[in-house]
């Protein structure tokens, strides 16, 4: 073990490796950003220096002879919780450094690594901006989505373990099931939560336009380029940039985006000149990327580089004992937005809404009873009021239907939204809540002729 002269108040790192050269350009670079180093060869040295001196971060290599990092991390929380850990990894043991993180580390890097980029990520763990309170994060927007069903409680334990550390994060799910909101919470509790969250639509803008908005323009680069213009990755310096529908972006724009990814580096259209950008990548969508990249309609290794960490967030038809507090703080959001007084929520109000499928998940949900709130009597919520809103009858004998209930009630539901589109799919996406690219998927799943209705 070598060790350098301790400075008051100086931070002390431990790094561990079985490779000297590794050890030494790390002690190096560590060293002279003022750092105190403490160096081992292997993870039963990293042991026994710990048991005599105190540590703020461990950077240690993934594959070791004897004891990998895996196990190192492992013994580590067992004694040091509160340790930070960094892991260094080879490109090929990628998914051993991902589970790592899911196991409780910080962060990692892939070897060779940039000694700048290492040392923003110290710098960012050691003396990280002042995070909202949990508590604050979640009674604004997510409020709406939280749930106590065991699969809500998976997603918020991972959620809070991924969020502290700047791995690329793929949210999966349906339409209406809040992906924008996992992924603004995944911004808040991350150090990067003083600076901006970035979203950008894939799907509602134009492939032509989605390039300039990415990666910004120069003057004169295009008709109307009229002065130079920053791009969305650009303003998300130092924060979160979040790709929501990122599986409809183009092939070319998917070359733009994995370069950017690789290197982290963006040009704006027209320009030469290379700017480094640190954002964190927050992806999402409702597409099966693995098919997608079957048909060769998105690239695999750009999937690999979004996925690092795979957040699924669950339909609402598989979390029904979310439903009656998910209505209970929609409504009563929606009756102080519109200055009413409380409003009743009888039990066979509840029951509707806990037997209805719900294909637009929350959204349609939050829909119908903002909807409600409006248009019922006396300060009563009934079914009937929900029924206004667009959506078909669900009485007792759903309940005792037959197994294939459920998707006949989700045809009924889309034939009678488009029916009161008169046809028109994206009118009838916005009664549904979900979105032009769902209702095409649920009206060729369904077996719906378009033409046939009226």
């Amino acid at each position: 073990m070598q060790k350098g002269c301790i400075l008051k108040d100086q931070q002390s790192i431990l790094i561990v490796d079985d490779d000297l050269h590794i050890l030494e350009v790390l002690e190096a670079r560590l060293s002279s950003a003022g750092f105190e180093v403490l160096r081992a060869a292997g993870a039963h040295e990293a042991l026994d220096i710990l048991r005599d001196h105190h540590a703020n971060l461990m950077i240690s290599d993934v594959k070791m002879p004897d004891m990998g990092g895996m196990q190192l991390l492992t013994e580590v929380r067992a004694k040091l919780p509160r340790l930070p850990v960094i892991f260094l990894t080879a490109y090929g043991t990628i998914p051993d450094a991902v589970s790592a993180v899911k196991a409780g580390a910080v962060d990692y890097l892939t070897k060779p690594f940039d000694g700048r980029e290492l040392l923003e990520k110290i710098h960012g763990i050691l003396n990280p901006p002042s995070p909202p309170v949990k508590e604050k994060a979640l009674s604004q927007d997510q409020t709406f989505y939280v749930g106590e069903s065991q699969a809500m409680q998976e997603l918020y334990d991972l959620i809070e373990r991924v969020a502290p550390s700047n791995v690329s994060v793929l949210i999966l799910g349906e339409s209406g099931v809040g992906k924008e909101c996992v992924a603004r919470l995944v911004h808040q509790l991350s150090p990067r939560a003083a600076h901006p969250l970035v979203v950008v639509d894939c799907g509602a803008t134009p492939p032509g336009l989605l390039e300039s908005e990415l990666f910004g323009h120069v003057k004169g680069s295009f008709t109307h380029a009229i002065r130079d213009k920053k791009g969305l990755i650009e303003m998300a310096h130092q924060g979160t940039l979040f790709l929501d529908e990122i599986g409809n972006i183009s092939q070319e724009m998917q070359v733009r985006l994995l370069r950017f990814l690789e290197d982290r580096k963006i040009r704006r259209v027209g320009d030469t000149r290379e700017i480094p950008v640190d954002c964190r990548v927050v992806a999402a969508t409702n597409a099966n990327l693995s098919e997608d990249i079957r048909e060769g309609r998105f690239r695999e290794d750009l999937y690999y580089r979004l996925r690092v960490v795979t957040l699924k967030v669950p339909r609402l038809r598989d979390r029904k004992e979310d439903i009656p507090i998910l209505t209970r703080n929609f409504v009563n959001t929606f009756c102080e937005n519109h200055k009413m007084g409380t409003l009743k929520l009888p039990d066979n109000t509840m029951k509707w809404l806990c037997n209805y499928p719900w294909p637009g998940n929350v959204r349609e949900l939050r829909n119908a009873l903002e909807a409600g709130v409006i248009l019922c009597r006396d300060g009563v919520l009934h079914p009937e009021d929900l029924h206004l809103s667009g959506l078909p009858e669900v009485g007792e004998k759903d309940q005792a239907a037959t197994p294939f209930s459920l998707e006949e009630s989700e045809r009924s539901t889309v034939l009678r939204a488009l029916q009161e589109a008169k046809g028109i799919q994206k009118d009838a996406a916005e009664l549904l809540g979900i979105s032009r690219r769902t209702i095409h998927y649920k009206i060729k799943k369904l077996g719906i002729d378009v033409s046939q209705v009226k």
